[in-house]
């Protein structure tokens, strides 16, 4: 008899959790954690073929706080990319989900987050994003809004960094912004992230309790729950559940990610096609002008190949090769030498 309480593959969602937080009371990055814990316990992933990544803030700590029995590495700062892209190479079969913060990405990671979209690794880039440097006490990041006010008052006086949009331009296939607050949503857009192949963009809107939760902040709790406008109603349909939709035409749309799963997208806004690149950054840079947020899936595309695949790596991992897989013999190495004479 299954036991109700576990997944598919037997384990109970204790298995999925790490250790206690010490991020402030009511982090909004603690909600995140919990979204990630129950969709990977609902996915049914193995706890061991996960790999989790980070850099430098107080959104690298969440890797300690969930799927403890998975691989970590936390990286200098703003240079988690790189670490992911290598232990993607290495072993393609990880599943990889890097953590990262509004100053870990847009700041000293700026250059290293753009490549890792145009190579299109194979990961969940996951930024908790709150506008702030809440561990050097409060300063604007890159990605607070013009205008927005700091808790001493002061006005952000610099354009902001927009994580999403830049993820578009550069050429992310799955791109998405959530709210720390609508852990629905988080749930359904962490699943199908997770069964897409390609950089997966989650950027989730996370409000520091601390340093940036105050009337005049853009980036509050208050203000993004009065300004979240869903761009559509979510719902994930795994590949090994059956798929049984009854629905008045032009009221769903199900997008097929790449081991079969489906996103099914109830549209608020009728109007609005994920798959439409420029109407993506449109709609972002239109919501920041009327002050709204905008959440949902932005930006959707199958159709371009992840790094591995452009490498043309073979299907057992770089890491469990022998030297007889690694050694080509002498005549191909002097065809290759001749070719760069």
């Amino acid at each position: 008899m299954e036991n109700p309480n576990c997944n598919r593959i037997g384990l109970a969602k204790n298995d999925y959790s790490g250790k206690p937080s010490t991020l402030c009371k009511g982090c909004g990055h603690d909600s995140i954690t919990a979204a990630m814990i129950q969709a990977y316990y609902e996915l049914g992933v193995p706890p061991h073929e996960v790999i989790k990544l980070s850099g430098i803030g107080c959104s690298s700590k969440t890797p300690t706080y969930f799927i403890d029995r998975g691989h970590g590495f936390n990286s200098v700062h703003g240079r988690m990319p790189a670490v992911a892209t290598g232990a993607k190479v290495a072993n393609k079969k990880l599943w990889t989900i890097g953590i990262s913060g509004d100053g870990d990405t847009a700041s000293i990671g700026m250059g290293q987050y753009c490549h890792i979209l145009r190579r299109n690794v194979d990961m969940i880039y996951v930024i908790e994003n709150n506008g702030t440097y809440g561990l050097t006490k409060g300063q604007f990041s890159a990605t607070a809004d013009m205008g927005s006010k700091a808790k001493k008052g002061q006005p952000n006086p610099y354009p902001t960094i927009d994580c999403a949009a830049v993820a578009i331009e550069l050429g992310a296939g799955f791109v998405a912004r959530s709210f720390s607050g609508d852990r629905k949503q988080m749930i359904q857009l962490i699943k199908a992230a997770h069964s897409h192949r390609g950089i997966a963009v989650l950027d989730i809107i996370s409000p520091c309790v601390t340093f940036n939760n105050h009337d005049g902040s853009t980036k509050s709790y208050s203000f993004a729950k009065e300004h979240d406008i869903p761009l559509h109603e979510l719902g994930y349909v795994p590949y090994y559940d059956q798929v049984d939709v009854e629905m008045k035409e032009g009221e769903t749309r199900d997008i097929e990610l790449h081991d079969g799963s489906h996103l099914r997208i109830k549209k608020l806004n009728n109007d609005y096609d994920p798959t439409n690149k420029e109407a993506a950054i449109q709609a972002i840079h239109a919501a920041r002008a009327k002050q709204e947020l905008v959440t949902g899936l932005l930006y959707y595309n199958a159709n371009q190949p992840d790094l591995n695949s452009l490498l043309n790596l073979c299907d057992t991992p770089l890491g469990q090769l022998k030297e007889k897989d690694l050694d080509p013999g002498p005549e191909a190495l002097k065809k290759i030498c001749s070719g760069m004479r």
